[in-house]
């Protein structure tokens, strides 16, 4: 009995011990995958090659643990400063041959974004570098990368396709009347359209009037970067009668997008690839069309940002301003305000960027970011705030402590109002031969009430916070631009603008990108030499992992991109489909989603492409309160 105890023993041991080694092993091998990271040694003689998957983004969204086992995450990006640093560290560097866009899998950005590429590539034109765009199907933001490029090639089944700003809204007031569903709209802004669809059967002559000034501005400035780039593209061709154009080539798009210069050649991606190889040289250890080259991870891996005089703070405020700690990819409240309130008590920042993408959201979340930018301006920090493609509602709530804001022409901004929207079902339920009855011992008893319908208090009580709240945001602006409350009423009513009008309304000072921010923002806090350092990116081993497990991208340039964006007409047709079946569920969700007062441009929403789905907001107000009953 003791031999098989003692045999027992040593058998528990061995298993003991095995676990013990396969657990060493395990978190070794964990240890070593957090901290991979792309090989700066690994950047070759060749080209550099940009496979653009996904949209272009002011900030990528960061994928989570859960997401990645359940599938599901923000779907891919690419942020533009990464896209831009590469291009124009290429034009000086010798290793770099060339630089090669593949825009197979492609889905566009601000136009704000589309004109610093461009401007970057031209950079490496100039340095005598070749740049080289393939794509399936071109379409504007594409059409505009393509413009800047010295060869600019098109799949034989592909083509090319300008249509212009300007699209559809959903409005869903015939709906609700037939469901019985009341929506109680509270706002202040003539223009405040972000209700509309909610209220109306179509647009409103003034919502209109704004979008189409907008559009128009944003169109003349597109134009003009094309023309400028290409000229010999005929854009009237192009526009003015499509199908007649396309016809003259016998049908076939590829060939008309030939014939009206907005492409170069025509090939696929192994005759692209075999071009480039031309040029840099070809990869023997790939297939046909494999070029050598670096891929834009290993590259950015390569560049070692300088660190040389004062630092300066940039913090990013992309996409919805919710509260929380959403982000990266949209804008947390208290993730930004954190971030900034550190980067203030720190000591370390002799000034403070703000990059703003974003089209609003919460009334609250603004304001604590808002109030953040505040207390480091306190502190007598010099603060810039830089538009991208969109700084609109509470995008510029929160740019309203800014000592300086920049805008480009093509920025869409403004949109100064605010509205709150809860629906209520007192007559589906009455429809359906249900009732409501109670006691009540004040006015507000039971208020709001979703299924009985609202009292005139309570619709009168949550108009005054609206009003409150617009009387806020007029009089912040009007102090940040040192004009009185009325001057600013009469250019905000929820009314948009583009970057150009609003520098001649006051609203913005001067046109330029982040490089003139940070370089005015340098000036001020007396720095000669200086560098930007991007809050709330430090180093994360374990989201690097994730990305680099969720990743696709090929770490040279041995193969080009797969397909993934649209291959021809038909297939933008299908894809537009799918965004207007995510408006619908964006659109219905404020109605439902208990989202409160809201300082939100919903016109402009879909001009500045979201890294991360918009997460419910807390019910941290009374208005939020309300919306979450009613939801």
């Amino acid at each position: 009995m003791k031999f098989a105890r003692s045999v027992w023993k040593i058998l528990v041991a061995i298993k003991d011990g095995l676990v013990l080694l396969l657990l060493l092993l395990f978190f070794g091998a964990l240890y070593a995958l957090l901290t991979l990271r792309p090989t700066p040694g690994a950047v070759q003689s060749g080209a550099l090659y940009l496979a653009l998957e996904g949209p272009v983004v002011e900030e990528r969204a960061r994928l989570k643990p859960m997401q990645l086992l359940s599938g599901g995450g923000p779907s891919k990006a690419v942020q533009e400063r990464d896209v831009v640093r590469a291009i124009e560290a290429a034009a000086g560097d010798e290793r770099i041959k060339a630089v090669v866009l593949d825009l197979e899998s492609f889905a566009g950005g601000s136009q704000v974004a589309m004109t610093r590429i461009g401007a970057a590539m031209d950079k490496v034109r100039a340095a005598k570098k070749p740049v080289l765009v393939r794509a399936g199907l071109y379409t504007d933001d594409s059409v505009q990368i393509a413009a800047h490029a010295s060869e600019a090639w098109v799949d034989p089944l592909g083509g090319a396709l300008v249509a212009g700003p300007g699209g559809t809204n959903l409005y869903f007031k015939a709906l609700l009347d037939r469901l019985k569903i009341k929506a109680h709209v509270f706002k202040v802004g003539t223009y405040k359209s972000a209700v509309e669809p909610f209220t109306r059967e179509n647009a409103s002559p003034e919502a209109k009037e704004a979008l189409g000034a907008v559009y128009s501005a944003l169109w003349e400035a597109w134009q003009a970067d094309v023309k400028k780039a290409r000229p010999k593209a005929d854009i009237q061709l192009v526009t003015s009668d499509p199908v007649k154009w396309i016809s003259a080539s016998g049908g076939d798009a590829a060939k008309a997008a030939v014939a009206a210069g907005l492409v170069d050649r025509i090939g696929d991606k192994v005759a692209f690839g075999n071009r480039v190889a031309e040029i840099v040289g070809k990869d023997t250890a790939g297939g046909e069309g494999a070029f050598k080259g670096t891929a834009l991870a290993t590259y950015l891996a390569d560049q070692t940002p300088s660190t040389d005089g004062k630092a300066i703070a940039v913090v990013t405020i992309a996409g919805d301003i919710v509260d929380g700690d959403a982000g990266p990819g949209s804008a947390g409240g208290d993730r930004i305000a954190v971030l900034v309130d550190k980067a203030a008590a720190s000591g370390d920042y002799a000034a403070l960027v703000v990059r703003v993408d974003s089209p609003g959201g919460s009334v609250t979340a603004a304001e604590r970011i808002r109030a953040a930018i505040a207390r480091m301006k306190a502190k007598k920090i010099p603060v810039a705030v830089s538009m991208a493609g969109l700084a609109a509602s509470g995008g510029y709530w929160v740019s309203t402590p800014a000592d300086r804001v920049f805008a480009e022409p093509a920025t869409i901004t403004g949109s100064i109002g605010i509205f709150a929207i809860i629906p209520s079902f007192e007559e589906a339920l009455g429809k359906a031969g249900i009732g409501t009855d109670g006691v009540r011992t004040t006015a507000l008893s039971g208020q709001p009430d979703v299924f009985g319908g609202f009292s005139p208090t309570a619709e009168a009580v949550i108009q005054q916070q609206i009003d409150s709240g617009y009387a806020r945001f007029v009089r912040l602006v009007a102090d940040a631009r040192h004009k009185t409350p009325a001057e600013i009423d009469r250019i905000a009513q929820g009314r948009v603008w583009d970057g150009g009008t609003a520098r001649q309304l006051g609203l913005v000072d001067e046109f330029g990108g982040i490089d003139a921010a940070l370089a005015w923002a340098a000036k001020a806090a007396g720095a000669t030499t200086w560098h930007p350092v991007y809050l709330g990116t430090a180093a994360d081993p374990f989201g690097a992992l994730l990305d680099q497990l969720a990743d696709s991208e090929a770490d040279s340039a041995h193969v080009l991109g797969t397909p993934g964006g649209a291959s021809d007409f038909a297939a933008l047709t299908a894809q537009r489909q799918g965004a207007l079946a995510q408006q619908l569920l964006g659109d219905l969700s404020r109605l439902l989603g208990g989202a409160g007062a809201q300082v939100y441009c919903l016109e402009c929403a879909g001009m500045a492409p979201s890294a991360e789905p918009v997460a419910t907001p807390p019910a941290n107000t009374w208005l939020a309160l309300l919306g979450r009953i009613a939801g």
